[in-house]
């Protein structure tokens, strides 16, 4: 049985439609990068995977069972825009995803419990490469740095599911390939399933195990609403270069044409 399953799911708002026909069975580890143009429902795609939005028709299983109706602990998420507390430290910004849960009532825990979120936390904070700023706030941290706090506040809840929404869009080339390193250094250690969409078909083709092609089908000028995104091309990946290069070739030319394997 699939880990999420996606059964002919529609999402629109009035007469506008953004998705339509999406199927799609993803097991359980895989690494899913989302790419295509502008508009094309990626995010609105991670969103309902999310909890955030119902799909107006259609399904999504997770485990076999309907999402959630909200967003919950078994999903993560990472924006591109950082989703940090500014007025805490790095390390309450990560302890307190331990301690909401755990204590509703105050937001906080106390004694031995406290101690022991913190230790959890700092654990991880050491794994992303920010055991040397527990103490530091987001303002003191590079943009990287903060994408990494970020990264870090989505996984201590020990998600199933790990959503990226472009989380690497707003840094540098060199930060954006030491994102990668540890983005995939975490997945392999965690085999969280991982949905992320980018505009970087390259990063797409790098990161992913299977890359999904948003793209609409059909247009009608005289109702641009009418018809949304489908998942028109999606292809598995893996080391091999022939398999890459291949993979390449089935996408449109102008797709195409952005990326190159090495």
């Amino acid at each position: 049985m699939s880990f999420i399953t996606v059964n002919n799911v529609w999402q629109q708002y009035a007469d506008q439609v953004v998705l339509e026909r999406l199927n799609l069975r993803v097991a359980e580890g895989e690494f899913c990068t989302l790419v295509g143009a502008s508009g094309c429902g990626k995010s609105t795609f991670l969103r309902l995977l999310l909890g955030q939005e119902r799909a107006s028709r259609g399904q999504i299983l997770l485990d076999g069972q309907p999402l959630a109706g909200e967003p919950d602990a078994s999903r993560g998420v990472v924006f591109q825009r950082y989703s940090v507390f500014p007025h805490l430290t790095v390390l309450d910004n990560v302890a307190l995803g331990l301690e909401l849960p755990r204590s509703p009532l105050l937001g906080r825990l106390f004694g031995s419990a406290k101690r022991q979120a913190r230790e959890e936390a700092a654990q991880l904070l050491e794994k992303v490469g920010l055991g040397h700023a527990l103490d530091k706030y987001p303002a003191q941290l590079s943009g990287g740095m903060q994408q990494r706090l970020a990264i870090a506040q989505a996984l201590i809840m020990k998600p199933r599911v790990l959503l990226l929404d472009e989380p690497f869009g707003a840094l540098d080339p060199g930060i954006r390939k030491d994102m990668h390193a540890l983005l995939l250094a975490l997945w392999r250690e965690t085999r969280l399933t991982v949905f992320m969409v980018t505009h970087d078909l390259s990063e797409g083709f790098s990161l992913g195990t299977r890359l999904l092609v948003f793209d609409k089908v059909r247009a009608d000028p005289h109702a641009p609403g009418a018809y949304g995104a489908r998942i028109t091309y999606d292809i598995p990946l893996n080391s091999d270069r022939r398999t890459a290069r291949a993979a390449v070739d089935a996408l449109p030319a102008d797709l195409a044409g952005t990326v190159r394997i090495a």
